[in-house]
């Protein structure tokens, strides 16, 4: 399912169009990102758990040329499913 397969699909269900279901998607994604460059977690109860972690420098392999490479630390973004959600797809 992509982006527009979504707001149709809010749409449908919340009985309204699929302009104002965008503009409600891209309020709370908006909402998600600004709440975890914070650094605060996201949690839905049921559904479950956004956060970030910071990754440290490391060493690696350039697959390609086999030489040696520093990767960098960065972000990244960890999603631990909640109960309700890892039970209904499984």
């Amino acid at each position: 399912m992509n982006k527009a397969e979504l707001v149709a699909s809010v749409a449908e269900t919340a009985g309204t169009t699929k302009v104002k279901a965008e503009m409600v998607l891209n309020g709370v994604l908006e909402k998600l990102v600004k709440t975890m460059k914070d650094g605060e977690k996201v949690s839905l109860l049921g559904f479950g758990t956004f956060s970030v972690v910071e990754r440290v420098q490391k060493k690696g392999r350039n697959p390609q040329t086999g030489k040696d490479i520093v990767i960098p630390a960065h972000n990244a973004v960890k999603f631990k499913p909640g109960k309700t959600l890892y039970g209904r797809v499984q």
